[in-house]
């Protein structure tokens, strides 16, 4: 049939560059799909967006530039540190890594939103399928330009409707270029969103710093929580420092079910019923400062001194984990944060002589010049130089500075879960051959008895203004009323 379609006679130029279109159209026409049912939308369940803001915004950096936009998020005013990523794409999970909490993102991508935001839709975990957290953690946006209009089978929402709804402000029709350029050259700053104000100088001390934050505090489960795995029988305790769900699938996907803790639970209290403390012991990332994790760190400490427990760390994991065994973290001056490092930020495997693109979200780092001698890095950022992973020589613990599970990004350096469950699969096994009647699967009645999510953890800054402004109104009405 196609042979009889690509038949043609000679015919002049303006002919011959027709043909293909027509051939392509007739082609298409012979083709048949014997059930060819209609696709089903996602519904849309969450609550109704509050209107987006159209209003003039202002961005301000403090001692630097100022911007004006038009809003497309909440009518709220924030404060934070600015930064910037450089992800061409994921912007839904960028926005709701716990890592972002207290900072205003600067996308140096042209155009963000095109793809608008999916459904809170869970997979067969449990876990929230497109975000990293139940929550936009990031304390305001800011982008060149947004587009309002989306198009993609999952989005049932557009970007600004999302953020109006979450309380999040957002500014588009800026510079970004030059918002960048002030923050490589200087520094990430702290900055400020204005909307429907004029910018006063003299509110330069309002100003919000989120390294004097507690940030971990506000992001942890208040409580444990579970996630059953049905591949497997190991289970792991992780150390909530503001996880992401793509962590958690990481392990549970591999056989591995896990029990969250807070982040300064002292885990070497029940440390003996896992395989993992991620026995398996997994520290997970997390934002802000890593000295604010005092309690983490000492209880890490403890846990290496008192047990031969496999570790993995990962972002602020692996700086608490650094702290925990005697070496330093330092700020670094504009961080490094994407999910695509390649040519910026080349991690180095320092065991192999691989090289990793890789997913980024930092703004601290660990000197690996203080590392004791029973440590060594395990990569490196051929960038920076600065230092992307450690590992202990003789004992089964290791940590990264990028994200291995990479959501959105690359999954070249997933392999690293892999190898981190080999060796709890070890240790297991060694546990078992002392005492045969040891067994670690968590019991029905614990699956039970815990929460299946995150505990008591609050929304960002914008939301709780929302929350806060829709309680004054209830009370404006209730008062008139009366």
């Amino acid at each position: 049939m196609f042979s009889r379609l690509l038949k043609t006679a000679p015919m002049g130029p303006s002919k011959v560059l027709k043909q293909p279109y027509k051939l392509a159209f007739q082609a298409r026409k012979l083709a048949t799909i014997p059930e060819n049912t209609p696709r089903q939308m996602p519904a849309n369940l969450r609550q109704r967006a509050t209107p987006v803001s159209h209003d003039r915004a202002t961005f301000t950096i403090r001692n630097g530039p100022i911007f004006n936009g038009v809003s497309f998020g909440a009518k709220s005013t924030i404060s934070g540190e600015a930064v910037f990523t450089t992800s061409l794409v994921g912007y839904p999970e960028s926005l709701t890594d716990p890592s972002y909490r207290g900072q205003i993102l600067v996308f140096t991508q042209p155009l963000i939103g095109n793809y608008g935001v999916p459904s809170s839709v869970r997979d067969e975990h449990g876990l929230l399928k497109y975000f990293e957290s139940p929550h936009l953690q990031a304390a305001g946006v800011v982008v060149a330009d947004v587009a309002e209009k989306y198009s993609h089978w999952t989005a049932v929402e557009s970007l600004g409707e999302w953020c109006a709804r979450e309380g999040v402000p957002a500014i588009s029709g800026v510079d970004t270029r030059a918002i960048v350029t002030f923050l490589r050259e200087q520094g990430s700053s702290l900055a400020r969103i204005t909307i429907g104000e004029e910018y006063d100088q003299d509110q330069d001390e309002a100003f919000v710093d989120p390294d004097q934050i507690n940030l971990v505090k506000k992001v942890s489960t208040k409580a444990p929580f579970h996630v059953s795995s049905q591949n497997g029988d190991l289970h792991v305790a992780v150390i909530d420092c503001g996880v992401k769900e793509n962590i958690l699938r990481s392990l549970v996907s591999r056989g591995a079910s896990v029990t969250v803790f807070p982040f300064d639970y002292d885990i070497t209290k029940v440390a003996h019923h896992f395989d993992g403390v991620f026995t398996d012991f997994k520290v997970s990332n997390g934002p802000g400062d890593p000295t604010f994790c005092q309690d983490t760190v000492y209880h890490l400490s403890k846990l290496i001194q008192s047990s031969r427990i496999p570790i993995f760390g990962i972002c602020l994991g692996h700086q608490l984990l650094a702290l925990a065994v005697g070496a330093k973290t330092i700020k670094l001056r504009y961080g490094n944060r994407a999910h695509n490092i390649m040519l910026g930020s080349p991690a180095l495997d320092m065991t192999t002589g691989r090289c990793h693109i890789t997913s980024q979200n930092h703004g601290y780092a660990v000197d690996d010049t203080t590392l004791p001698p029973d440590w060594k890095p395990y990569f490196l950022n051929l960038n920076d130089n600065s230092n992307e992973g450690m590992i202990h020589k003789s004992r089964p613990i290791f940590s990264t500075q990028f994200h291995p599970e990479a959501k959105g990004g690359p999954q070249d350096s997933s392999y690293l879960f892999d190898g981190y469950l080999e060796s709890v699969r070890r240790y297991k096994d060694s546990q078992l051959a002392l005492s045969p009647q040891k067994e670690n699967r968590p019991s029905p009645l614990l699956v039970d008895l815990l929460a299946k999510d995150r505990v008591g953890v609050a929304p960002t800054q914008g939301m709780a203004n929302v929350a806060a402004e829709a309680r004054r109104a209830e009370q404006t009405l209730a008062a008139a009323a009366a």
